[in-house]
């Protein structure tokens, strides 16, 4: 496992590099014409909602995305997911000129080819890389339906016929990003049900096999790009720090506030994954797999979150109750009665104590699509795929 002293200082130029990003985020359209997504919250926009109406969330005490006061700053309603605004997966699309990506679950009673030739959503918030029965061996309970990895690429297969009707598959997936996270709440529901930190380490392995697995998947369907993101530094997470409160000052970086030991297992999960993208890299050539950074941006703002636009209190929810340090209560969560909006989501990191706002995610879609957050770079993705398929547009951002 890294430590945070070797894993978390970034260099001069990254930080510069995200001085710039402060910004406004321009558009390349003529790169990719649609995007799939597979994962949790982190990219849900709208399924969780969809299979859980609010009634579920009262009565089981789940966190809801689909109540006021999410969606607030941009949406000005709840849209199911899980922040004030956009997510990355907006940003994404916004920035290749392409439409929000549709939720799978929301429009499957009405959807026509003409609709999701541009794109489908599959993540589901609270999903797991593993199958809840696994968990179940394990001793680890779910409150949730299967919808893990496997689930929605069942659902995404049973597409294909109407994806792929006018032309083969390998053809309308050459313009296509495939974006995929998982992991988080794989370990998430084994922290927080008491599992130790070696028993939690033993999924790892477990988790990156899997989405080695779904990868390769993909790329037998004809899928060429997919970006994989990283774990987010969840050592930063209001929740976490509520609900793993120590007096040990030792478990906390002086830096941040954030807990060392919490980031440190982010990283390793983190690492793991990056050397199995290489080995997909190396097994399938003709494919493009991105890793994307979700760790090094966070950390960026959580270091210096003035200096970047936000306001001091970086470890505290925007949306929740108990006030400073962390303004989270596991018994009157965002959107609960209880629970209270901040006048200023922009200048917080997080939106309600586990998921982001819209500004931090904001900020890091710009590391990802303009700066040096994604491996190897997506710009130069595009530039390959204009050079292999005949794309004429040229990209209209450069740093």
């Amino acid at each position: 496992m890294a430590s945070s002293s070797s894993a978390l200082p970034t260099t001069i130029s990254f930080s510069v590099t995200f001085l710039i990003l402060l910004s406004s985020l321009e558009t390349a359209s003529g790169c990719f014409t649609s995007i799939f997504a597979f994962g949790d919250s982190l990219a849900d926009t709208g399924n969780y909602a969809t299979i859980y109406p609010p009634i579920f969330h009262l009565s089981n005490g789940t966190l809801y995305c689909g109540l006021p006061p999410y969606g607030e700053t941009y949406f000005h309603h709840p849209t199911g997911r899980c922040s004030d605004g956009r997510l990355i997966i907006d940003f994404i699309a916004e920035y290749y000129g392409l439409p929000p990506v549709p939720p799978y679950l929301m429009g499957a009673k009405h959807r026509s080819n003409s609709r999701f030739e541009a794109g489908l959503n599959f993540a589901v918030a609270g999903a797991t890389a593993l199958d809840v029965p696994f968990y179940g061996e394990k001793g680890i309970s779910s409150t949730l339906a299967n919808i893990s990895m496997s689930t929605q690429l069942r659902w995404f297969k049973g597409l294909l016929r109407s994806l792929c009707y006018s032309s083969s598959c390998s053809e309308v997936f050459k313009s296509s990003l495939f974006l995929m996270g998982f992991g988080g709440n794989d370990y998430g529901k084994a922290f927080l049900q008491g599992k130790s930190l070696e028993e939690t380490k033993s999924l790892v392995p477990l988790v990156i096999s899997a989405t080695r697995s779904a990868i390769n998947e993909l790329i037998d369907l004809g899928v060429v790009n997919i970006m994989v993101n990283g774990l987010l530094p969840d050592g930063c997470s209001p929740a976490m720090l509520t609900y793993f409160k120590s007096s040990n000052k030792e478990d906390y970086d002086t830096a941040t506030g954030c807990l060392s030991w919490l980031n440190d297992f982010s990283n390793y999960h983190n690492e793991l994954l990056q050397e199995e993208l290489n080995r997909v890299r190396a097994n399938h050539p003709d494919a493009f797999i991105l890793y994307a950074d979700y760790f090094n941006p966070l950390m960026q703002l959580f270091r210096s979150p003035e200096q970047n636009g936000f306001g001091g209190r970086s470890l505290m929810a925007c949306c929740g109750d108990g006030g400073p340090p962390y303004n989270y209560n596991f018994t009157a969560q965002c959107g609960e009665p209880a629970s209270t909006a901040c006048a200023r989501p922009s200048l917080y990191i997080s939106w309600d104590g586990i998921h982001l706002t819209e500004a931090a995610y904001r900020f890091m879609a710009k590391g990802l699509l303009e700066g040096p957050c994604t491996t190897p770079t997506i710009n130069t993705l595009c530039t390959s795929m204009k050079k292999d398929f005949g794309f004429a547009s040229a990209m209209t951002s450069q740093l």
